[in-house]
């Protein structure tokens, strides 16, 4: 079995349908609100993401087949005065868990972070969601907090 984990070419035919479908994996799960993408959205997300200097997605191909995505933005810690990622999204196909793939993307967007000189990666992740806790507890990821007496940061959203 060959694993192979890189950054995608947002313009790249192949790396445009795959990451299409792989978002579209993860929004139908459970996890991912148990919905389709619209069809536009799968068409049109790889060109929109080449748009926003700040995006990148990491995707892991098993044997050529597209198996894992990992959609981040690079923002800013005001608090440490340094750059900083965010994980966006995180899947692996069904067919593919199991195999360390989480981790492997996990571990190359910590790369890119060192060397773009990030102070943190952030990510969130569902109360319900055990697996892919434990996959970020694996690789060292906790809640945090500022002060113990005020509790954990909550991630919170207002549509628009």
């Amino acid at each position: 079995m060959k694993i192979k984990v890189l950054i995608a070419d947002y313009l790249d035919q192949k790396h445009s349908l795959d990451i299409g479908d792989l978002l579209n994996e993860y929004a139908e799960d459970p996890m991912g609100g148990g919905e389709a993408l619209a069809e536009d959205v799968k068409q049109n997300l790889s060109t929109e993401l080449s748009k926003v200097p700040s995006a990148f997605s990491v995707i892991c191909y098993v044997d050529g087949k597209a198996a894992g995505l990992t959609n981040c933005f690079e923002a800013f810690s005001t608090f440490k005065c340094k750059p900083l990622i965010n994980i966006h999204d995180v899947v692996v196909k069904k067919e593919f868990r199991g195999l360390g793939i989480s981790q492997l993307m996990l571990a190359r967007v910590e790369e890119r972070a060192k060397e773009k000189g990030c102070c943190k990666v952030t990510l969130e992740v569902l109360e319900g969601n055990k697996v892919a806790q434990n996959a970020y507890i694996k690789f060292g990821y906790s809640d945090y907090q500022l002060d113990p007496e005020m509790g954990r940061a909550l991630f919170w959203q207002k549509s628009i």
